[in-house]
C-alpha cells in the first residue's frame, strides 16, 4: 500500500477566463479563484472581427439599397412598413415633446398603446435626430444591418472575454449569434428580432452576480440592462430570463458546493437588479397592460398552434446559400426560426457527444437546446408540414397563461440557436491549443490523494500519442464546423417594390385640406392586409396628419388583442370592393353609413392616389360621396361638409 504524503498544490496556468462562465472540466476539484478582468483595449483581431460582422450586415440589407425609398421586404412587406412608421414616430415624439408610450397618428380617433406594441422605443427614440436627418426608409435600412453586427460583435466580446480561449472561436460563435438562420428571417421586416445585442451582456451579467465585493456594481448594470431592453424586445427578453434560469439550476445542480457558497450573494445582486429594473419601467409596463387601448391575451392563444416542425431543425433556411424558396410551400411560410441544416446538425451531436464529459458548459449548453427543442414543437407534434397526432408540450398549457398566452412556441428555438452558437465557439475553442496566458489558480489535485509518479517512458508516449492525435483532430474538426456554416452564409434579403406616394402628400398640398384635430382618410384604410401604400404616406410625411385604423394591435370589442383596428362598415366595403374588383350595388344605407364612419374617423378629406385598383375604388367611393376633385396627382372628395 503507498504511503500517503501530504500533496503540494502546483499552480498551472489557465487562460483568463471568467470563473462564472469557464467550462471547467470533471477533473476540475474546485472552483477557480476570482480572475482579473482581461484586456479591455480591442485587438487588431476583435476590430476584424468587428469589421466582417458589419459587411455581413450590409450584404444582408444589399436589395434595400438599390432604392431605398421604393423598396420594402417581399416577405413581410406589412411589418416592413410598420417599423419604417416606428422610426418616424420616435422621431415625431421627440420633435413634438410627445409621449412615446401612446401615438393618436394612427387609429384615429382611438390611437394606439405604442407599450403594447412591438414599438422598438429604445432604438427609435436615440436614432429620432438621424431619423430626422435621413428619413425612416434610409434609417430602417442603416439599423437592420447594424443590429445584426451590432449582436454579432456583443456576442463575440462575451464569448472571447469570458468563455474560450481562441478569438478565432469567438468570431464563429459570435457571427452564428448575430447571424442564425432563424435571425436573418426574422430580418424580412421584423428588426426586433435581430435587435439582440443586449442580451449576451444580459447573460455575462446574470452569470456574473456571483462575484464577491461586486454584487452592487452588477446587480446595478444588469437591472440598468434589463430596463433597456424592455424598450427593445420584452419577448426576446423573456427568453433570455428563461434560459438563465436553466443555466443557473443546472450550475447548481452539478457545483453545489460553489452554489452555496456564492448563493447569498447572486441573491442579493438579483435582487438589486429586479429593484433598478422595476424602478425604471415600472409605469411603462403597467400603462402597457392598463392603459389606453391595452388588451388582453391575443386572438385567444391562436399563436399557440404554431410550433416548430421537426423536419426545420434539418432544413436549410430560404435566405442562404443553400436554401431553397420552395421548401416553404410545405414548412416555414410563417417563420423559420431553427432551420440549421443537416450538416450542422450533425456537427452539433459530435460536439456535444465529445465534449459533453470534458466540460461543464457543454453540459448546460445540451441541456438548452433539448429544452428548448422539446418546448418549441407546440400542441401537436409537426413532421414534413403534417401535424401527426402526438401531443407536444403546449398542448398541456392553457392558452390564457399570463405572459405565456402570448408566446409563440416556435420562437422558443431561438433560444436553441443561441446555444449552437455557444456551443460551435466551445468546439472549435477545443481544438485550438491555448495561447493565450494565465493568472488565475487552478488545484491540480484533490486533498487525500495519493501522489503517484508515470514512468518517463509512459508520459512520453502518452504525449506522443495525444499530439499525433491532435494534428489530424485540429484540421478534421475545423474542415466539419466550416463546412456545416457554409452553406448558412445568409444572401441579401429579397425585396419588393412598392407604389409610390402621390406627390399631392409628399410635397404637402394636403395642408391646407386638413386642419388640426382632423384626418386624412387614405383610400384604401390601412390595415395588416390592405393599405400598405398607404400606410406609408404617415411615414413619408413625419407623421404630420394622423389617419384612421392603420397596422397595429389593439383591442377588439371584448377587450383581446387583435390585428388592426375593428373594420367600420365603410371599411369593409372598400376591402371587399378591392378584392372582387368590382363595384356592389350601394343603397341608401351604405352612404349614410360612409358619413356616419367619416364623422367617427373625424375626417377631412378623402384621398385616393394611382394605384392597380384606382378605377374601381373611384367608381366606389364616387358612388358613397359624389364627384371627387383632381388635385395634382390624387382624387380628392372634401367631406367637411357632410360629416360637419
Amino acid at each position: 500500500m503507498p504511503r500517503i504524503r501530504p500533496v503540494r498544490w502546483p499552480v498551472v496556468a489557465v487562460p483568463v477566463i471568467d470563473p462564472s462562465l469557464k467550462p471547467l472540466a470533471d477533473n476540475d476539484q474546485a472552483e477557480v479563484g476570482p480572475s482579473r478582468p482581461s484586456q479591455r483595449r480591442p485587438a487588431r483581431a476583435d476590430l476584424m472581427a468587428l469589421g466582417a460582422y458589419v459587411l455581413l450586415g450590409v450584404l444582408v440589407c444589399l436589395n434595400y439599397w438599390g432604392d431605398v425609398q421604393g423598396r420594402v421586404s417581399s416577405h413581410l412587406p406589412t411589418d416592413h412598413s410598420w417599423f419604417e412608421w416606428l422610426f418616424a414616430h420616435g422621431a415625431y415624439s421627440v420633435r413634438h415633446l410627445e409621449n412615446p408610450l401612446f401615438t393618436m397618428r394612427q387609429n384615429a380617433p382611438l390611437g394606439v398603446n405604442m407599450m403594447a406594441n412591438t414599438s422598438l422605443l429604445g432604438v427609435t427614440l436615440p436614432l429620432a435626430p438621424l431619423t430626422m436627418l435621413l428619413g425612416p426608409q434610409v434609417m430602417y435600412a442603416l439599423y437592420l444591418g447594424g443590429a445584426l453586427a451590432a449582436t454579432a460583435a456583443t456576442s463575440y466580446w462575451v464569448l472571447s472575454r469570458h468563455l474560450v480561449r481562441s478569438r478565432a472561436a469567438a468570431f464563429v460563435g459570435g457571427a452564428f449569434l448575430g447571424f442564425a438562420p432563424g435571425i436573418v428571417h426574422h430580418a424580412n421586416g421584423q428588426p426586433n428580432f435581430v435587435s439582440n445585442f443586449l442580451l449576451p451582456l444580459i447573460v455575462s451579467r446574470v452569470l456574473r452576480l456571483r462575484e464577491p465585493g461586486r454584487w452592487r456594481r452588477n446587480g446595478v448594470a444588469l437591472g440598468l440592462l434589463v430596463a433597456y431592453q424592455i424598450f427593445i424586445n420584452e419577448e426576446m427578453l423573456l427568453l433570455t430570463a428563461l434560459a438563465c434560469l436553466v443555466v443557473v439550476v443546472a450550475y447548481a445542480v452539478q457545483r453545489p458546493a460553489a452554489t452555496r457558497a456564492a448563493a447569498g450573494t447572486f441573491i442579493a445582486a438579483l435582487g438589486l437588479a429586479g429593484g433598478v429594473a422595476l424602478l425604471l419601467t415600472a409605469y411603462p409596463v403597467w400603462f402597457q397592460f392598463n392603459g389606453p387601448q391595452s388588451y388582453r391575451g391575443l386572438q385567444g392563444g391562436v399563436f399557440h398552434n404554431w410550433g416548430e416542425d421537426l423536419a426545420a431543425f434539418v432544413t436549410f433556411p430560404r435566405d442562404t446559400l443553400a436554401g431553397d424558396p420552395a421548401v416553404e410551400q410545405t414548412i416555414g411560410l410563417t417563420e423559420q426560426n431553427s432551420w440549421f441544416g443537416w450538416p450542422l446538425v450533425l456537427v452539433a451531436v459530435a460536439a456535444v457527444v465529445l465534449l459533453v464529459r470534458r466540460s461543464l458548459a457543454v453540459r448546460i449548453t445540451a441541456l438548452l437546446m433539448v429544452l428548448f427543442t422539446l418546448a418549441a414543437l407546440g400542441p401537436r407534434i409537426r413532421l414534413g408540414g403534417e401535424e401527426t397526432t402526438v401531443n407536444g408540450p403546449w398542448h398541456y398549457i392553457p392558452d390564457d397563461l399570463p405572459l405565456v398566452e402570448m408566446m409563440m412556441p416556435t420562437r422558443l428555438t431561438l433560444v436553441v440557436a443561441a446555444a449552437v452558437g455557444v456551443l460551435l465557439a466551445l468546439a472549435w475553442d477545443a481544438l485550438t491549443p491555448a495561447t493565450r496566458p494565465v493568472t488565475a489558480h487552478v488545484p491540480a489535485q484533490r486533498t487525500g490523494e495519493p501522489e503517484t509518479a508515470e514512468p518517463a517512458s509512459t508520459t512520453a508516449g502518452a504525449a506522443r500519442t495525444t499530439a499525433t492525435a491532435r494534428r489530424w483532430l485540429r484540421p478534421v474538426g475545423y474542415a466539419a464546423i466550416a463546412l456545416a456554416l457554409l452553406p448558412l452564409i445568409p444572401r441579401p434579403l429579397p425585396a419588393q417594390p412598392v407604389e409610390p406616394p402621390p406627390h399631392f402628400v409628399t410635397a404637402g398640398g394636403w395642408r391646407p385640406y386638413v386642419p388640426a384635430g382632423r384626418t386624412l382618410v387614405p383610400v384604401p384604410i390601412p390595415s395588416n392586409v390592405h393599405g400598405l401604400p398607404t400606410l406609408r404616406w404617415s411615414v413619408l410625411t413625419g407623421q404630420e396628419f394622423p389617419i384612421p385604423a392603420g397596422y397595429f394591435i389593439g383591442p377588439n370589442e371584448k377587450g383581446e388583442g387583435v390585428f388592426g383596428a375593428p373594420n367600420r362598415p365603410t371599411s369593409t366595403l372598400i376591402y371587399s370592393t378591392m378584392d372582387s374588383g368590382t363595384v356592389p350595388a350601394l343603397t341608401e344605407e351604405n352612404r349614410r353609413q360612409a358619413v356616419e364612419d367619416l364623422r367617427w374617423w373625424r375626417a377631412s378629406v378623402v384621398v385616393l392616389g394611382a394605384q392597380p385598383k384606382e378605377a374601381v375604388l373611384r367608381e366606389l367611393m364616387t358612388g358613397l360621396l359624389g364627384q371627387p376633385q383632381r388635385v395634382d396627382d390624387v382624387w380628392l372628395w372634401d367631406v367637411r361638409p357632410l360629416v360637419d
